[in-house]
């Protein structure tokens, strides 16, 4: 009995935010869909702010210039939000 390994490709293809929601298309077809409130920082982008990203990290990130916010599709497959308290806002 053979197994069928399917080839992944977590590189980011294409990010879509709605007013609650971010969703991350991945380039082997998968969508990552999670929501704002998990990151202020996009959160309370406006929505132009939002459409400024570009793709980061060899493929495996998302930046975003104007709210300085970086997630990674490692951290999105993970599920992990935002801590709630970042160094750099302490300094």
């Amino acid at each position: 009995m053979s197994i069928l390994a399917l080839a992944t490709d977590e590189r980011v293809a294409e990010v879509k935010t709605t007013e609650d929601e971010l969703s991350v298309r991945l380039m082997d077809g998968r969508t990552i869909s999670v929501p704002l409130v998990w990151y202020p920082r996009l959160l309370n982008a406006t929505e132009e702010q939002r459409k400024n990203w570009r793709i980061s990290g060899g493929g495996y990130g998302i930046h975003w210039e104007d709210v300085d916010e970086d997630l990674s599709t490692e951290g999105l497959l993970r599920g992990a939000p935002a801590p709630s308290l970042r160094v750099a806002e302490i300094v």
